[in-house]
Parts: structure tokens; C-alpha cells; sequence
């Protein structure tokens, strides 16, 4: 549909000319308004949504591996990295948020970068997303029986990955406000966790620790804040930060995630909205906080922890290589790191369940765009994408590798796929940024005034650019090592995603002779007004996060309670 100038956005529904069998939300018999303009259910409360942000961004690399950006770098140079790299893709969330906030549909940036930028390039963004969450959920569930060994070795390594295979599918297979309420809980332990660490780096390093020794920041004094890597001097020092960069690349995550509940949210247009703003405390608490903390709790040369990473003591891929355990070692508490290692199970499960979910959503978004097979698009009458489901649990599957190996090879199998899924993670954000352009440039050509959107970004379309040259950089710099000395084997695990993505690009835009989409072209209407007319049939302006937690407890429970009933 070409557009020579786009109307202003005023909330108003507008003309839909997509061709949807049905382009109007629907009613159930209880009076609850949940449609798309595909078969996606909105059943997300603000609460859950909140939490499935928070449990898509923290994982056990926040606990776990974040140890070898210390062991290389040192304090100083994970204090800053993390804090650099959180502010980049703070520029990334920016964009995601204006853009998933007007159109909230199903597939997330993936179907935007479609529609907006090049069919090519958003069959590209759609396929490298699906591998980049897939292939992690076998990994999860392989580190969640390497975790379970920090109590026994001999727990059946078969019986838990049929009960994570078990469980991810009851969770994902019932309507989508099971998965949410499911996900509100798992998450909340990982936040439960990372608050008892934070408050033992604080409670210890003033002294209330059994040793009485407030050493406070002695670690960026004696070793130092700066490690040397690889090399010696300030060289040294500097592919130092560089590998705590790389660290940080891995762990800080979150913007992906929001953008692909966006189309089953209940009040997309606030909710989403709040998911997106509290994304930048998020960046701030959770990982420039933890990249301090774990500087202060413990030395980047520590015994231990060199003993670890350098391969010659076991307990790589349990709490035993957290920095938090070994500092709890150091200072003689017994108990807490039990507790640490029983919260990063259910860190590892609902990571991997989260997987499952952006994973099945993701694939039913390439269906829709005839990206992938048309009988991909069969929803459950709860709204859930079977086949899509279907598919995705086939991935669970490869966990069973371990079952001739040890969980430890299996994850040194699977170790040069965290290069592959790291870049295939910066990719994303590309697209996001590289999509977000085209949307504003379209904005400006069609004369659609962004203080029109029920979110404008700020500082645009500078973040745009800004997280666009700074995302290319790391991608193409992540595997720099593999060049001195040269490995063919380190530089396809990090640069296999990086030839993969053209690839992918080159081959649709052969297949199906697409072409960029002109700025006076694209769509900015689409399926803005389905959900416009969505939200302006329900009762009420919703309720708040805090609302809905205080009513979890029996709280304030008339608030809102007529939020999703449609109006007279």
C-alpha cells in the first residue's frame, strides 16, 4: 500500500487495508477483548510483562559467566565495559520502544524490519532471531544439570531433561497467560537472587562478614582495577577491556524481548510503553551494579577463580565459578551458596523457557509473511502457534548428547555457540536500529509527526545511528583473536552468524526479487488501527505494576478490575 503522506497519529482508528480475514478485535462470550489482527491473544498484565522483560534480560552470565570478564580485565575494565555497552544499547532500546509501542504486532521487530526496511532483510533478521533463541534452549537445559551436580553427580541426567522438555511444553502449550503467570514467578527468583548478592557485596565489604574484614574496595587496589590479557603493558591492558566488552555483549540483553510480547500485552500501548522505560533502571541495577559488585567481591587473579577458568579445577558451569561463591568461600560462609545455586536453577529454567516462548512467537511472525511454511500459522483456540510450538520443541532434543558424554563436554560442544549466539544477539540490534531509520526517515517523507506517537524516542534519529555504528563494530571485532594466531576454527565460531545473515539476505532478495522499500512507501498504518480500536473498547486506563502486585496479596482489588471488559 504506497502512501504519499502518512496522517498524523491522533489515536483515532484509521482506515485498514491490509488483507486480513478479520481486521476488526473480536468479543468472547465473557465480554474480554484479546484479538490481533492475526490470532494472537492479548492476555499479558502489566506485572508479568514487567517480569518477562526482567527474566529475558538476566541470566546465569550475570551470575556465572560474567567471571571471565573479571579474570581478564579486571574491575576497572568490567566496571566501564559494562557500563559502555549498557549505554549503547540503551540508544538500541530507544528505538526499539517508539517503534514496538505504535505497532505492536505479532513477530516484533522482526515483522517491522520486514514491512519497513526490505522483505529480504527481515527474512534475514526472522531466521537469524529463531537459530539465536532455539539453539540456546538445549544449552540451558545441559548447564541446569551441570548446576545440579554442585549438590551430587548422580542425579539421572535423563530424567531432567525429560522434565524440562515436560514442563517447557505445559507451559507454552496452555494459553499464553499461563506461560505469563508461569515466567512472573521464575522471574522474580532471579530478581530474589540478585538482590541477596548485592546485599552480601555490601553487608561484607563494610565488615559484617565472619572474618570482621571490611576490605572495601581493596581488590581494584591490590591486584589492580586493569588485568593484562593476552599481551603485556597498556596493549595488554587493553585487550583486557576488550574481553570484558566481549563479556558484556553476551550478558546485557532486554529490548528483543519486549519487542516480541508486544503483541499479546493486554494495554500494548501502556504497558509495553512502561516495559520499554524501566528497561534503561534495568541496565543500570542489574548489570552496571553487578559488573561493580563483582569487581569489589573478589580479585581478577584470585586462586580459585584462575583455577577455574584456566581448566585446572572443575565447577566451570556451577555456582562453584560464580565470583559471588568464591567470595562467599573466601569469607567462610556456609549455607549461602547453596541457596545462590538452588535460585540459579530456576534462573537457568526460566531462561530456557523464555527461549521457548520468543522462539515459537518468532517463527509464527515468519509464517505470517510467507517466510516460513503457511501451516505454521495454526493457532490453538487460546491463541497458541502449535506447529510453530511444534517445531521449536525439537530443539529441547539435542540436550540428550549428553547422555553418552558428560555434561561438561557436552557444554564444550556447545561453548563455540555462545560466540554464534552473541553475535547472532548484535545482529538483532542491527536490525533494530537499521529498521528504526527507515521508520524515520518514512516519518519525516510522509509527513507523520512523531509527537503524534503514543511514544516518541528521544535524541532521534542520533541513537539510531549512534547504536548502529557502535552494534556493527562489536560484531565485526568480536572474534579478533581468531586472527593472531590464526584458528579456522575460532573465526567460523564467531563470524559464522556475521556470513550467515547476508547470506540469508542475498538468497530471499534472489528468491522473491525484493527490493527497499521507499520512504514514501512504507507503511505507517498497518496494523495501527486494530489496535487502536483494541484499546478504545476497553473499560478504564488499566492498572499499574505496583497495583497489580499489591493485588496478588489481596489488595486493592477493585482497581482496574474492569480494565479488559469492552465498552458500551
Amino acid at each position: 500500500m504506497d502512501h504519499e503522506k502518512a496522517p498524523a497519529y491522533d489515536g483515532e482508528p484509521k482506515v485498514y487495508d491490509q488483507h486480513k480475514a478479520n481486521d476488526q478485535p473480536r468479543q468472547s462470550e465473557e465480554g474480554e477483548v484479546f484479538d490481533n489482527a492475526d490470532q494472537l491473544q492479548r492476555h499479558l498484565g502489566n506485572r508479568q510483562i514487567q517480569l518477562i522483560a526482567i527474566g529475558g534480560s538476566i541470566g546465569t552470565a550475570l551470575f556465572v559467566s560474567i567471571n571471565s570478564g573479571l579474570y581478564r580485565g579486571g574491575p576497572g575494565s568490567l566496571f566501564i565495559a559494562y557500563t559502555l555497552y549498557s549505554i549503547m544499547l540503551a540508544f538500541v532500546n530507544n528505538c526499539a520502544a517508539e517503534m514496538t509501542v505504535y505497532m505492536p504486532v505479532s513477530g516484533g521487530f522482526i515483522r517491522l524490519a520486514g514491512h519497513w526496511v526490505d522483505e529480504a532483510f527481515g527474512f534475514m533478521a526472522g531466521w537469524n532471531f529463531f537459530f539465536y533463541e532455539a539453539l540456546l534452549i538445549p544449552f540451558e537445559i545441559t548447564a541446569l544439570n551441570l548446576v545440579l551436580s554442585y549438590w551430587r553427580d548422580d542425579i539421572p541426567a535423563a530424567a531432567v531433561i525429560a522434565a524440562c522438555i515436560v514442563l517447557y511444553a505445559a507451559l507454552n502449550i496452555l494459553a499464553v497467560k499461563i506461560y505469563g503467570e508461569a515466567e512472573f514467578w521464575l522471574s522474580g527468583g532471579k530478581v530474589i537472587l540478585i538482590m541477596i548478592l548485592f546485599s552480601f557485596t555490601f553487608i561484607t565489604m563494610v565488615g559484617g562478614n565472619p572474618q570482621h574484614d571490611a576490605y572495601g574496595f581493596r581488590y581494584w587496589k591490590n591486584p589492580g582495577s586493569f588485568a593484562e590479557y593476552r599481551t603485556t603493558g597498556s596493549l595488554g591492558r587493553f585487550e583486557g577491556f576488550l574481553a570484558a566488552l566481549w563479556s558484556a555483549s553476551f550478558t546485557v540483553v532486554g529490548p528483543e524481548y519486549v519487542s516480541m510480547v508486544a503483541a499479546e500485552a493486554k494495554r500494548p500501548r501502556r504497558y509495553i510503553k512502561s516495559a520499554f522505560k524501566t528497561m534503561y533502571i534495568r541496565f543500570g541495577i542489574f548489570f552496571i551494579l553487578g559488573a561493580l559488585c563483582v569487581g569489589i567481591v573478589v580479585a581478577y587473579n584470585d586462586p580459585t577463580l584462575t583455577a577455574i577458568l584456566g581448566g585446572t579445577a572443575g565447577g566451570s558451569g556451577t555456582a562453584a565459578a560464580s565470583p559471588y561463591v568464591i567470595a562467599m568461600q573466601n569469607l567462610k560462609i556456609n549455607g549461602l551458596p547453596h541457596l545462590v545455586n538452588a535460585l540459579m536453577i530456576t534462573s537457568i529454567f526460566s531462561a530456557g523457557n523464555t527461549y521457548t516462548y520468543c522462539a515459537t512467537r518468532n517463527l509464527y511472525g515468519l509464517a505470517l509473511e510467507g517466510r516460513a511454511p503457511k501451516i505454521l500459522r495454526k493457532c490453538t483456540k487460546s491463541g497458541v502457534p502449535i506447529y510453530c510450538f511444534c517445531v521449536v520443541m525439537c530443539f529441547p532434543f539435542l540436550a540428550f548428547l549428553q547422555l553418552g558424554n558428560s555434561s561438561s563436554t557436552v557444554l564444550t560442544w556447545l561453548n563455540p555457540q555462545v560466540s554464534l549466539i552473541t553475535a547472532g544477539g548484535v545482529i538483532n540490534y542491527i536490525v533494530i536500529c537499521a529498521t528504526y531509520l527507515a521508520f524515520y526517515k518514512a516519518c519525516e517523507t510522509q509527513g507523520l509527526d512523531r509527537n503524534t506517537l503514543p511514544y516518541k524516542g528521544w535524541f532521534q534519529p542520533y541513537c539510531g545511528y549512534i547504536g548502529l555504528g557502535w552494534m556493527f563494530f562489536i560484531v565485526m571485532t568480536y572474534g579478533y583473536s581468531a586472527f593472531s594466531p590464526w584458528s579456522v576454527n575460532d573465526f567460523f565460531y564467531n563470524y559464522t552468524m556475521v556470513i550467515l545473515a547476508p547470506v540469508l539476505f542475498i538468497f530471499w532478495k534472489v528468491v522473491k526479487k525484493t527490493r527497499f522499500v521507499a520512504s514514501s512507501e512504507v507503511d505507517l498504518i498497518w496494523e495501527a488501527p486494530v489496535v487502536d480500536l483494541y484499546e478504545k473498547m476497553l473499560l478504564g486506563e488499566g492498572v499499574g505494576f505496583w497495583t497489580e502486585m499489591l493485588q496478588l496479596v489481596g489488595l486493592r482489588k477493585n482497581v482496574g478490575r474492569h480494565r479488559d471488559s469492552i465498552a458500551e
